[in-house]
């Protein structure tokens, strides 16, 4: 399975979540945007290379249970779709910038709907869940002066056929990310 960024091996765990993976362009932009923006408001950017929008985050878990966790996604079901993420934001809560989309689409929310109870029903637990699914791209975490909220333009297009799952591995250098599987959208 092909590797995202750069870390060391895990022996005894895994620390997963479930993503959709942006076009490789798209990635780039929202790279050189988290760039910039770290460089005017302090913080630390995303690298491109592990840019994604987050679905589920599971978390640490037995290596053993990844093959039913495997299993718990692959019954899930959902149309491909387009999303456009047209706006910067910031929450100061936990002082991060993202990008996001002023309109998502239905079939957004009800995958990472349908995923996460396809997890929760399997036994594992989703962390990190306050209220309702917010989706977006992270940009800049521990940004030190605020972002102002703006439009994306021009907007990145983004076409999701597929989410996937990911094992993280935490080093000096940020995250490093490993696709352990893809699950294609189907009806």
């Amino acid at each position: 399975m092909p590797e995202r960024g750069t870390g060391e091996r895990a022996s005894q765990g895994a620390r997963v979540f479930f993503a959709l993976w942006p076009p490789a362009a798209g990635a780039e932009r929202l790279g050189g945007i988290a760039r910039a923006t770290a460089a005017a408001h302090g913080g630390r950017a995303t690298r491109a290379e592990t840019i994604h929008l987050t679905l589920a985050f599971v978390g640490d878990m037995p290596e053993t249970q990844l093959p039913a966790l495997i299993d718990a996604a692959a019954g899930v079901r959902g149309q491909p779709f387009d999303l456009s993420l047209d706006r910067l934001g910031f929450w100061t809560h936990n002082r991060l910038c993202w990008a996001g989309a002023s309109a998502p689409p239905a079939a957004l929310a009800e995958l990472a709907g349908g995923l996460r109870a396809a997890l929760r029903a399997a036994g594992f637990p989703v962390e990190r869940e306050r209220g309702a699914f917010v989706p977006h791209v992270t940009l800049v975490r521990k940004v030190v002066s605020a972002v102002p909220a703006q439009p994306l333009e021009p907007a990145i297009a983004w076409h999701c056929a597929a989410f996937v799952l990911v094992r993280s591995r935490l080093s000096a250098r940020g995250a490093a990310y490993e696709e352990l599987r893809q699950f294609p959208l189907a009806p």
